[in-house]
């Protein structure tokens, strides 16, 4: 099983708005009627519960969504551009890797048909039609259409089960999950027999609930050893952890002790889940004969233990009716509510900033910088209505308290001049 896949993810460009006047017969005073650009397409993640890999990603590294049309004449919108929809199984959490290396959660897609947008399209740039002015009726300014967000995604899956069976390699799980639901893992003598997690559903007289097999143990795990990371991280989701041990180990509690603390190092919240602490292989007559023995050494620490022979089954079907009664006293927890985000008027301001660099202000502006790149700044005109735009008492009130002087020089993307 494929269960954590790194890609590339880009959204679509927005479009460019266009910069085009009206041409029209019996028509004298046409305006400009340039059209925005559309937004460029979303990425977008979904869960299907048809899908129980993420093996698909593994053939590709960057996947794109469609860039959107241009603004045209006539005030007509750009097309906007077509959205990637990226199926993952149901279990994936979706990250996204920092520059700092670290990882941000962005969506937990633990049910079907639930989704998040990993990757936004870019904002389509306005047309001139939005620059006219009654100073300015003949407006020869546009914005580029931004650019959408690039991103580092890490996919990961974690299966979605209600009980976990931890231990050490070669204790039983396998032929415990086995016994217990229709699953059919690898069964063997020796360690490290099961290479992926597997997934049974047990039916009880009351109720069924999902069980997974997590992999063996061992000193380390948590580093990494072993199977390590591969599929501790599977526990993460349990509610409940069946923690089995080998009956005929002749140091049983020390073996708990050690697998609780390499679950614990690799994730806090794993130590705190509710466990049932079982001895196997209760059909052995060593094993047998110490029942007392380890019922009264691991009661002097404070646990009950449960006997099951995962080999014959017996103690199996009474163990499964004790981990419903736990399930029952540790139910799924409610999901947050959504919070209303509040909503401000856009400040004509926002996102300015002002910094010297190489003997020049440079204004750092999403807006002006689009509508620069955006427009043909060659021609004298356009440069002189740029120059005007920025000269509005609001943005030179900003500028100025950055300590710009008569006779600076500024800059915006390509667009150059003396303040």
């Amino acid at each position: 099983m494929l269960d954590r896949v790194a890609i590339k993810v880009k959204a679509g460009d927005g479009g460019d708005g266009a910069v085009t006047f009206r041409r029209e017969k019996f028509v004298p005073y046409g305006g400009p009627d340039g059209g925005d650009g559309g937004i460029g397409g979303n990425v977008i993640a979904k869960a299907d519960a048809s899908l129980n890999t993420l093996a698909f990603f593994h053939s590709g590294k960057l996947y794109k969504a469609e860039n959107a049309g241009d603004g045209q004449r006539q005030r007509k919108h750009g097309k906007n551009g077509e959205d990637l929809l990226l199926a993952v199984p149901v279990g994936t959490m979706v990250q996204t890797c920092e520059e700092n290396g670290e990882l941000l959660l962005l969506a937990d897609l633990a049910s079907d048909q639930q989704y998040a947008v990993i990757a936004r399209g870019g904002k389509g740039g306005l047309g001139n039609s939005h620059f006219a002015s009654a100073a300015n009726q003949t407006p020869r300014l546009a914005e580029k259409g931004a650019v959408g967000e690039e991103k580092d995604i890490v996919f990961e899956l974690r299966l979605l089960a209600d009980v976990g069976i931890i231990g050490y390699p070669n204790v039983g799980k396998s032929s415990l999950l086995n016994s217990s639901t229709a699953a059919n893992p690898k069964i063997a003598d020796y360690a490290f027999t099961t290479i992926e997690p597997m997934l049974g559903v047990v039916r009880t007289t009351k109720q069924r609930f999902v069980i997974c097999e997590i992999p063996g143990l061992i000193e380390g795990a948590h580093l990494g050893k072993g199977l390590g990371h591969d599929f501790l991280r599977h526990a993460i989701r349990t509610r409940v952890l069946v923690h089995l041990l080998d009956g005929t180990s002749s140091s049983s509690v020390d073996d708990m002790i050690a697998v609780n603390n390499e679950i614990s190092l690799f994730d806090a919240s794993l130590s705190r889940k509710p466990q049932l602490v079982v001895i196997n292989k209760i059909d052995m007559p060593e094993v047998k004969e110490r029942q007392t023995e380890l019922r009264r050494m691991f009661k002097s620490i404070g646990i009950k233990l449960r006997f099951v022979s995962a080999a014959t089954g017996e103690g199996v079907a009474e163990l499964m009716e004790d981990v419903l009664e736990l399930l029952q006293q540790h139910p799924l927890p409610a999901l947050p509510e959504e919070d209303v985000p509040e909503l401000h008027p856009r400040s004509a301001t926002l996102g300015l900033s002002v910094e010297k660099a190489d003997g020049a202000f440079i204004i750092r502006s999403p807006g002006l910088e689009r509508m620069v790149a955006g427009s043909d700044i060659r021609n004298p005109e356009v440069r002189r209505q740029i120059g005007r735009r920025i000269s509005s008492p609001r943005l030179r009130r900003v500028i100025e308290r950055a300590g710009i002087k008569s006779g600076d020089k500024i800059r915006i993307g390509d667009f150059e001049w003396m303040w």
